[in-house]
Formats: C-alpha cells, sequence, structure tokens
C-alpha cells in the first residue's frame, strides 16, 4: 500500500459508511465486471478510514474476499433490472444504515433510500436502440425500454454525482438529460501495466490469428468484422504473405444467446469460412493473457462504446490495435490504434491486411500503445471516486 495515499484520504474530515453495488462483481460480467472489481480492489488499498459495506449476490459472493477490515460483506441475491432490484435491494440499503451508496451501473432503484453516486458508462440503449439486442418479445422489449428510460432518468437526476468514464459519455448524457454540467465528473477506468510476455501457447488454436474479447451484442458489429474477415480470407493467396497465411479469427466471449446467433449467421452465410473462426467461450484471465499475447493484433470493430478497456488490455499484451473510428474510441485510444469506419467491411479489410504487411507498422503501434496505456491507472480512478464520496 503507498503510504502517501494512505494519508491523504485519513486527513479527510469525516468517517462515512459507503455502500458499493458489487452484483456485477467478477469477470464473467465483462468490462462492468472487472470495473467494480477494479475500484473494490484499489479503494482497500488507499482507505484505511471509511467503512464499506460490498453488496454481492450469491454467484459472486465467493469471489470477493475481503483483505481490508473496513469492508464487509452483504447478500443482495436481486437480479439486475428486475422488480426484486427495486422492491428488495432499497430495503437491503436502508437497513445496512449506509451514508452513501456507488452504483457502478445505471440500475438504481427509484426509490433509493440513500444518497448516491452512479457511473454511466454510456448511453447505448438510447445511441443505438434496436430490438436485436434484446432476446424478448416485441411488446415486452417495449415495455424495457420504457422502464429503461424511467429508471435512467431517476438515476441521472437524484445522483448527487455523475461518473462518466469518458467525455463522449459525458456529452452523451448532457445531450439525452437535462442536468447541470458540474455535477458530471469524467473519470477515466484504468488500464494494466505491460505484461511481460509467456511462453505458453493457446490450446487448440492455430497460428497466425486476429483477436477479438468482448461480448456479441449488435452494437459490438462482430457481423461487420465477420464480412471484412470473409474478405480477406477470400483474397488470402493474393494479399497475404507467407508468414500471415492460413490466418484465423479468435473470438473470446461467453457462449449467450448473441453469440449462438453469430454462429448461425456464419453458417447460413455463403462464405465458407466456418474452419477459419473460433469461438472460445469464457476463458480465464490466465487463458485471455495468453490469447493476447499469441494473436498477430486485436480489431475492436463496435458502433458504440463508453470507454473501450479490451484494447487497452490488448495494448498492455504488446499487440497492434485496429479499431473502430467511432464514439468514444479516439478519444481513448489516440494515435495508437489504427482506425476504420465500422461501417464498412471493406475498410475494416484493408486496415487489418495494412498492418499485418507492415512489420515497421506494427511495432511503432506497440511502441505507442505501450505509452498510451501509462495515461490510464485503477489506483488514480479509485482516488477519484473516492475524493467523490468525500466530497
Amino acid at each position: 500500500m503507498r503510504q502517501r495515499d494512505v494519508k491523504d484520504f485519513n486527513k479527510m474530515k469525516k468517517n462515512l459508511k459507503i455502500g458499493i453495488d458489487a452484483r456485477f462483481y467478477g469477470p464473467r460480467q465483462k468490462g462492468l465486471g472487472r470495473y467494480v472489481e477494479k475500484l473494490i480492489e484499489q479503494l482497500e488499498e488507499i482507505d484505511n478510514k471509511n467503512q464499506y459495506i460490498v453488496f454481492l449476490r450469491k454467484e459472486n459472493w465467493d469471489e470477493y474476499q475481503p483483505r481490508n477490515p473496513n469492508f464487509k460483506r452483504a447478500l443482495a441475491d436481486y437480479g439486475w433490472y428486475g422488480f426484486k432490484e427495486q422492491i428488495f435491494l432499497p430495503i437491503k440499503i436502508w437497513q445496512s444504515k449506509v451514508d452513501l451508496i456507488h452504483f457502478p451501473h445505471f440500475n438504481v432503484p427509484l426509490f433509493c433510500p440513500a444518497p448516491f453516486v452512479v457511473t454511466i458508462h454510456d448511453l447505448i440503449l438510447k445511441r443505438f436502440p434496436t430490438k436485436r439486442a434484446s432476446t424478448l418479445h416485441p411488446f415486452f422489449y417495449q415495455l424495457k425500454k420504457i422502464a429503461y428510460h424511467l429508471v435512467i432518468n431517476s438515476a441521472v437526476k437524484r445522483a448527487k454525482r455523475i461518473i462518466a468514464v469518458s467525455n463522449y459519455t459525458k456529452k452523451d448524457i448532457l445531450e439525452y438529460f437535462k442536468v447541470n454540467p458540474e455535477k458530471i465528473q469524467v473519470i477515466y477506468e484504468g488500464a494494466p501495466d505491460p505484461v511481460i510476455k509467456s511462453k505458453e501457447k493457446p490450446k487448440g488454436i492455430s497460428k497466425p490469428y486476429l483477436l477479438y474479447v468482448g461480448n456479441a451484442y449488435p452494437h459490438k458489429n462482430l457481423e461487420g468484422l465477420i464480412l471484412a474477415f470473409a474478405k480477406i480470407k477470400n483474397n488470402e493467396q493474393q494479399t497475404m504473405n507467407n508468414e500471415n497465411s492460413g490466418l484465423q479469427l479468435v473470438l473470446v466471449g461467453e457462449i449467450d444467446y448473441f453469440y449462438k446467433r453469430l454462429k448461425k449467421f456464419i453458417h447460413n452465410s455463403s462464405f465458407l469460412i466456418h474452419d477459419s473462426i473460433t469461438f472460445t467461450d469464457f476463458v480465464s484471465d490466465k487463458e485471455l493473457a495468453i490469447l493476447y499475447q499469441n494473436a498477430v493484433c486485436y480489431v475492436f470493430p463496435s458502433f458504440c462504446e463508453g470507454f473501450g478497456l479490451p484494447p487497452l488490455e490488448a495494448m498492455a499484451h504488446n499487440l497492434p490495435v485496429i479499431s473502430s473510428s467511432a464514439t468514444c474510441l479516439p478519444e481513448i485510444l489516440g494515435q495508437a490504434a489504427a482506425y476504420f469506419n465500422p461501417e464498412n467491411p471493406e475498410e475494416i479489410a484493408g486496415k487489418i491486411k495494412q498492418v499485418l504487411e507492415d512489420k515497421r507498422l506494427q511495432k511503432k503501434m506497440i511502441s505507442l500503445g505501450k505509452e498510451r496505456i501509462k495515461e490510464y491507472s485503477w489506483r488514480k480512478m479509485a482516488k477519484e471516486i473516492l475524493r467523490i464520496y468525500c466530497g
């Protein structure tokens, strides 16, 4: 623990009892789960003054074991976006007698009994609304949209402070809601430190391969990536050098409804690339690191993002990153990525081809990536959030 950090926060005037809604805690909850996990991990390191109640579900109860005696677990086994969350979570919060609670996502109960801080990661449901992003019947999907708008409107209006994970997200919040700009603070997420490469190789995956890590929701544009990959494979003999012949695509993410739908898209298509695409399903952090370190490059084709953590993780593993130019991504990745228009599979394929064939460009991008991730720190994020708690 950094003693200076501890001394700084021990000077704060008031001892607080702070709740954190950690029902998303853990790697299975993707980027949001990582955000909650890293926030709590860093707060345990820097804050020995305030008391914390960490609300968890049964499924992630054992994943979090407090290391700081000021941190206690509380069971709040209520699913996200449902009636139990709206009815029983406020009771649990009231029973805990917290002075403040942090919701790391917009799903704040309408009748939350304590002052709260909310993190807004993105407004994809407003910016990129689509029935294809839901498994619900159209009637129930419309009800869900109404409920979403009600809950997020309530959250941004009643929050003590709003944390936006990028300037792009802050701009979106101001565009969609009537809220004082001073109420919103941009606090970037963190990124891993540069990683020393392991000698281990991915099991059952042949090299070379492109890598994507994340979910398969429609706004992630994996169909566009598949179309671009098909163009590369169809012209492989003419466009790829010998070192990159036999190029594969590896998609890392838990096989859910959306990944199953993507598989159907591939198998129902006319291009014959089925044997060149690997779906890993959920992988451990160790397995993920091995996949990053053995890829030839990382591709992020998203239409809409609030921050974009996986490309930064790829940079930490010395991978050149090829990214969509949409929404927040140029803000977060800066000059360290090669960009394409996500609406244009031909352009995606061309950018991948350019990077794979230019070793000097790859080295330059890896170097820029190492510098870029230095701008993001989970410790810095936690310190800025703690100041909001105590402000």
